[in-house]
């Protein structure tokens, strides 16, 4: 069956159902600012989102009664309320990208290179709606050098480009899972703004918890919730995440992604082969695919797109004899094909492709806070300047203390499935004392006399005098 002929059936059912759901979705945003406080164990939730309802890919084998026989006309509705959906979710402004090249080029180039012999996975989309929610939270020097990393003029640009990339990489229709969320994690003690927690739901989906920091039950919350959200494949770095009782808060995002390729390899294709890899010799399984498809080349490097169903592709950019992942990261040419994703690329070819693929699982966990600061954003790592005023009433000497992220990403044959997680938590620092103190010792106290060299001579308590 070639579903794609029946362009003028799905047009015609389309405009009904994308009125229909654009209804839907006015009403779940309005809702975000209308859910209750709840709480999940010793956690309190005080904002939570409403995602998105995707109608499901219709599958063949349900159309099929119990004669054989397929319901195209019931197949066909159930498709075109699908498509109706899709395009509403995609129905994002004309050029909600422009400008992020900047910053897919540089973080790619920090947090991908000095792996030396080892793996490293990143998602520059995930860290990406970090730093958005990171910028709502902050303000002045605080939030403008986050600004500037992501390419965005003030806040309402980047409020309607994080928004614009978030439903535009969103599904989970049964078909493709590209599941985005996003969280926030305040101590109990901290007085917040709910505005800026109302503006986190809806535009970045974030929910918003409230607790006891450095508990086992708030500790437990965050990592059911990072392991939730990723599908339970990160589980080793989720374990290592624990908050500190000094967390002032934590902001987390996730992305979850899994599609079929649009032509599955065959298993009895795959076959062992020998992976020459940096630490040496490997053996492992290549998955083997013979197509005609675009083949294209630059000064350094040979690249092929294998696309997957009702998705995007998954690109393999190979380095030439000599040259080294390392050195493609640093080369403008690679770089801009990279970008570019080939489109108007001028050095290809539609050549028959012998496609071989070695199935892998690789995955890294990433320290992010000395990366960061070489691309400019500094002052939320630094107490004495960082401004996190649009959240929290108090926001003296507060800084981000932890930015991590991990990822990881695995392909076989029958398509891609990839996670990852950004976590970043913040502290409140020592305040060093007024210029004026009172020291009254008017209750129980301790003594200490040392001698010329430092030497602790003498020590005692004074409970009474």
């Amino acid at each position: 069956m070639h579903i794609e002929n029946n362009s003028t059936k799905r047009s015609r059912r389309a405009k009904r159902w994308i009125v229909l759901a654009a209804a839907v979705l006015v009403i779940a945003i309005l809702a975000v600012l209308l859910v209750p406080k709840l709480r999940v164990g010793a956690v309190e939730v005080i904002a939570t989102p409403n995602y998105p309802e995707m109608a499901p890919y219709p599958q063949d084998a349900d159309y099929i009664n119990e004669a054989g026989e397929f319901d195209s006309d019931g197949y066909m509705a159930a498709y075109d309320l699908w498509w109706a959906g899709q395009q509403l979710q995609q129905n994002q402004p004309v050029g909600y990208t422009e400008g992020l090249d900047g910053y897919f080029r540089t973080t790619m180039q920090q947090f991908l290179s000095g792996a030396g012999e080892q793996n490293v996975v990143y998602s520059p989309l995930n860290v990406y709606m970090a730093l958005a929610m990171l910028a709502e939270t902050t303000d002045g020097d605080s939030r403008q050098q986050i600004l500037d990393l992501l390419g965005a003029a003030d806040m309402e640009t980047l409020r309607a480009q994080a928004s614009a990339l978030w439903n535009g990489n969103y599904s989970d229709d049964g078909m493709t899972t590209s599941h985005l969320a996003s969280s926030l994690w305040l101590n109990e003690e901290i007085a917040y703004h709910q505005d800026t927690l109302d503006q986190l739901a809806q535009t970045y989906y974030a929910s918003s918890y409230q607790g006891q920091m450095g508990s086992a039950a708030m500790d437990e919350a965050l990592q059911s919730w990072l392991n939730e959200q990723t599908g339970g494949l990160l589980e080793d770095a989720v374990e290592g995440v624990q908050l500190d009782a000094k967390t002032v808060l934590a902001l987390a995002t996730t992305i979850y992604y899994r599609a079929a390729w649009a032509d599955t390899f065959l298993s009895e294709n795959t076959a062992s082969g020998t992976f020459y890899g940096a630490a040496g010799e490997q053996n492992c399984d290549f998955m083997h695919q013979s197509d005609s498809q675009n083949y294209y080349w630059g000064e350094k490097f040979s690249a092929v797109g294998k696309p997957l169903r009702e998705s995007g592709n998954m690109w393999f950019v190979l380095p030439d004899e000599g040259v080294s992942p390392e050195d493609l990261l640093q080369d403008e040419e690679t770089m801009q094909f990279m970008l570019s994703g080939g489109a108007d690329w001028s050095n290809s070819s539609y050549v028959t492709v012998n496609l071989s693929v070695p199935k892998f699982d690789v995955s890294s966990d990433i320290q992010l806070q000395d990366g960061l600061k070489a691309l400019g954003v500094t002052d939320v790592f630094d107490g004495a300047v960082s401004d996190f005023s649009p959240l929290c009433q108090d926001p003296a000497g507060i800084y981000l203390s932890t930015a991590q992220h991990a990822a990881r990403v695995a392909i076989d044959e029958e398509g891609c499935t990839a996670t990852a997680f950004t976590l970043m938590a913040a502290e409140r620092m020592s305040m060093p004392p007024e210029e004026e103190v009172d020291f009254t010792l008017d209750r129980p106290f301790l003594f200490l006399i040392t001698g010329q060299d430092g030497t602790i001579l003498f020590a005692g308590v004074v409970n009474q005098v």
